[in-house]
């Protein structure tokens, strides 16, 4: 599990995909809250999702250890977004 602690409203990355959302492994997004688990075994993050020109297209929650911060030796690229 990600035991990285993320300030809220960081930049992160997804590390696994989530194709009920159409996002894949490497999209980013900003951390914008938790919310707990109901059986207590990994809080969720709740995302806010933004397209290329910086406009909010959903709003999404993922499990914790889905997501990682952003690093200075990564690099973000563009990709299609059909929502689905």
């Amino acid at each position: 599990m990600n035991e990285t602690t993320i300030p809220l409203y960081s930049r992160i990355s997804l590390n696994r995909d989530f194709p009920e959302y159409n996002l894949k492994r490497g999209d980013t997004a900003t951390f914008i809250d938790t919310i707990p688990d109901p059986e207590g075994i990994e809080e969720g993050y709740i995302l806010e999702i933004f397209n290329a020109l910086g406009e909010s297209i959903n709003v999404v929650t993922v499990p914790k250890s889905a997501v990682a911060p952003l690093h200075s030796n990564e690099i973000l690229a563009v990709r299609n977004f059909t929502p689905t």
